[in-house]
């Protein structure tokens, strides 16, 4: 792979704050964030930058390292198989524009595809996300 393992696990644990975010329940944020049980930080509200930080994290990467990360979603996906990666790489690669990171952000499970796709290929996030909590 062109992207390294620690870049697509950090992918992965942002990916991961992405999906759990649902509909705010109360429009009108006033009170304390820790009398509320902290529940804000999964509401997705216009001005939370959990989205934000990770379309500038995929915006950042090169083409090489977003070819890689299509192909570990189309293998975690189950639409390829890790013997055909080189394959999967050469597909990626040819239909690659300038809106992959917004296609990336757009599939539901995005962080189960790329996990999925890494374990397939015999990698693991597992020591990066124990760092992070």
């Amino acid at each position: 792979m062109e992207i390294a393992l620690e870049k697509v696990c950090y992918i992965v644990i942002k990916a991961r704050e992405f999906d759990v975010k649902v509909e705010p329940v109360e429009e009108n944020r006033g009170s304390n964030p820790a009398d509320e049980g902290m529940r804000d930080v999964l509401a997705d509200y216009p001005d939370d930058p959990t989205y934000e930080e990770l379309k500038g994290l995929l915006d950042s990467l090169n083409r090489d390292e977003l070819v890689d990360l299509l192909a570990l979603v189309w293998v975690g996906r189950g639409d390829y198989t890790a013997q055909e990666w080189p394959e999967v790489v050469t597909q990626a690669r040819s239909i690659l524009d300038k809106r992959a990171p917004d296609y990336l952000l757009g599939i539901p499970l995005l962080a189960d595809f790329l996990e999925e796709g890494l374990n397939a290929l015999g990698f693991s996030c597992e020591d990066e996300e124990k760092e992070h909590l």
